[in-house]
C-alpha cells in the first residue's frame, strides 16, 4: 500500500512540476466587490495572477523522481 501512495505522490509532483515549468504559472477571477441597490445588483470581477517561479517546478521534478526511485526501491 505504501509503495502505491508514494507512486502517486510523486507522479503528480513531477507532473505538476512539469506543468509549471510550461505554463509558468495560473490566473483566476475573484469577485471583489458586489454592491445591491434595489432591483440593481452590481459586482467587480479581477483577474488573479499567480506566477510559479522556475526553481518550484524543477524541485518539485526532482522531488517527484527522488520519491519514485526510492519509494520502489525499498520495497
Amino acid at each position: 500500500m505504501r509503495t502505491n501512495a508514494t507512486g502517486i505522490a510523486a507522479i503528480v509532483l513531477i507532473l505538476g512540476g512539469a506543468l509549471g515549468l510550461m505554463y509558468g504559472g495560473f490566473s483566476y477571477i475573484s469577485e471583489t466587490h458586489e454592491a445591491s441597490l434595489g432591483p440593481l445588483a452590481l459586482s467587480v470581477s479581477e483577474r488573479q495572477i499567480v506566477n510559479v517561479p522556475v526553481w518550484a517546478g524543477v524541485g518539485a521534478i526532482m522531488t517527484g523522481s527522488v520519491l519514485l526511485f526510492f519509494g520502489i526501491k525499498k520495497v
